[in-house]
């Protein structure tokens, strides 16, 4: 599981549907959420975690896409077993791991070094801590 730091800059609540934005790392997060914990206030910082087969990669991306969440990163680590591969990336201070398919590492040329776009379902995105209020 991917977990890194970030701060709860909005929170807007319609019915039992929440839309939670983040900073993280100069970067903007989107998170959307059914349940919310009610001691969570803008401000907060928290503990996101997302899982890392939620995690897609982009190489050499031009467009528009419907993920709210997009990140630059560098690709610190590529390890291609028989059937999936396991990319660690830097982003900022902090480490994700994408796992996907070997056939996608094999075809994307992924390597150490490489800039690639992470993209996180505003959907997969989770808290798994509220560090302070």
């Amino acid at each position: 599981m991917n977990r890194f730091l970030a701060t709860v800059t909005k929170i807007q609540t319609k019915e039992n549907l929440n839309i939670v934005n983040f900073e993280f790392a100069s970067h903007k997060l989107t998170m959307m959420s059914l349940d919310l914990d009610e001691s969570l206030r803008v401000n907060s910082q928290v503990t996101l975690s997302v899982k890392p087969t939620h995690i897609a990669l982009a190489k050499d991306f031009v467009g528009v896409v419907s993920y709210s969440n997009q990140l630059g990163a560098e690709i610190v680590e590529v390890e291609n077993g028989e059937l999936l591969s396991s990319i660690k990336l830097s982003v900022g201070d902090a480490m994700f791991e994408s796992i996907i398919t070997k056939d996608s590492s094999t075809r994307m040329d992924l390597k150490v070094g490489d800039m690639v776009k992470i993209f996180m379902k505003a959907s997969e995105l989770s808290i798994s801590e509220i560090v302070r209020c």
